[in-house]
């Protein structure tokens, strides 16, 4: 893929949580990826990592000075530091994209007031097979309707802390939405009603977390005489970097505003 005209040559990317797992992956996957450079690796201030190499460039703290010489933010840090990471691209009038699940509903907010400065991407799974997986699970439910039982379930490494997932929450909006229905009216999570048989309308989330299991989602209609399952498995968490940088390179010139990565596939089932 090749820019998008009005795009920068080369996108600079400063990286928030360049010292974790999908840090690095991110910097391993920008070195073929067209269209992009990573231009700062950003770490905590008191990382042992701070001032080493960094594929070329020097892990920092300096989140400013690095925004200042950067297109677009991306985040896979912490919730804590995507709070700080919001206020400053919002005072650099730069763009963030941001992979951090768990988001509460004062950062959420915050997000949301920042969409008015700046274009915001929050996508808590970011490969493009999971992002086809919610317009095909949007389709479904819109044509099946609430005579079928929707089951998703997510399966995670071992040290996955949120449970729902971000991505089966947002499958759990897509299935409400579809419908015309809030979630919070629908939503059966394990240990509240898990071991009665799925009723019609319902929408019942389950986790696993075990082993090193990079990802997967899968969603069930189940009916009185048929059932539809979708799945998608992430078998490498370069999908998760590579959805990144795709996403990095949209948003750049887009209006300030809130997007996901439906947008960033040209996708509109919300």
């Amino acid at each position: 893929m090749n820019p998008r005209p009005g795009s920068p040559a080369c996108v600079n990317i400063a990286l928030l949580g360049a010292g974790g797992r999908m840090g690095h992956i991110i910097m391993e996957a920008a070195r073929d990826y067209p269209g992009v450079r990573i231009s700062a690796a950003l770490v905590p201030a008191d990382s042992p990592l701070l001032g080493q190499d960094a594929d070329g460039i020097q892990y920092t703290s300096g989140l400013e000075k690095a925004l200042s010489s950067s297109d677009v933010l991306v985040d896979f840090s912490t919730p804590a530091s995507t709070a700080m990471a919001v206020d400053a691209c919002v005072s650099a009038r730069t763009p963030i994209v941001i992979g951090v699940t768990g988001l509460d509903a004062q950062l959420s907010e915050k997000l949301t007031t920042a969409c008015g400065r700046i274009p915001v991407l929050v996508a808590p799974n970011m490969s493009l097979g999971a992002v086809l997986l919610q317009q095909l699970a949007h389709t479904a439910a819109a044509v099946l309707g609430e005579d079928y039982a929707v089951e998703i379930t997510d399966q995670h490494h071992r040290h996955k802390k949120d449970a729902p997932s971000g991505t089966a929450l947002a499958l759990g909006e897509t299935v409400a939405s579809a419908r015309g229905v809030p979630l919070k009216e629908h939503a059966v999570f394990e240990g509240s009603g898990r071991n009665s048989a799925p009723q019609p309308g319902s929408i019942r989330f389950s986790s696993i977390r075990r082993d090193e299991i990079v990802g997967d989602h899968t969603v069930v209609f189940i009916g009185g005489t048929e059932s539809l399952e979708l799945t998608h498995r992430a078998m490498k968490r370069t999908a998760f970097a590579r959805g990144a940088l795709a996403a990095a390179r949209w948003v750049v010139d887009k209006p300030a505003g809130c997007y996901g990565m439906l947008d960033v596939l040209d996708l509109h089932v919300r």
